[in-house]
């Protein structure tokens, strides 16, 4: 098998849309790291302090044949033509090692979308 890691940054209050989108489309699971960051616009202060909005990191391992699937359903369901609405992108994984638990649901969902 070969897989891809699809990676989805939104912000806080997205991240519930984010990952039902992801399970929706065929992602056996998802790990969520908290983030902020800064983008085209300059962040926002409030009395000299810089005021930075929390920001999800989304990242699922899954099946190369279904990445854009999954990156699809995220975008169309975040609404992410918007500004502001987060990114996602995606990289081939050369090697991946600890899936044992899932391979078993990822070959049944290949066997039938096959």
């Amino acid at each position: 098998m070969k897989f891809d890691i699809v990676i989805t940054i939104v912000p806080f209050e997205k991240e519930a849309d984010a990952i039902n989108a992801i399970k929706k489309a065929g992602a056996t699971g998802a790990t969520v790291i908290s983030a902020h960051g800064t983008g085209i616009k300059e962040a926002k202060t409030f009395f000299g302090l810089t005021v930075e909005l929390k920001q999800s990191l989304i990242l699922s391992i899954v099946e190369r044949h279904i990445s854009h699937k999954i990156m699809k359903a995220i975008y169309d369901a975040l609404d992410m033509e918007l500004p502001g609405r987060g990114i996602v992108f995606s990289f081939q994984i050369e090697a991946v090692m600890g899936l044992e638990s899932q391979l078993s649901i990822m070959k049944q969902e290949a066997i039938k979308e096959f």
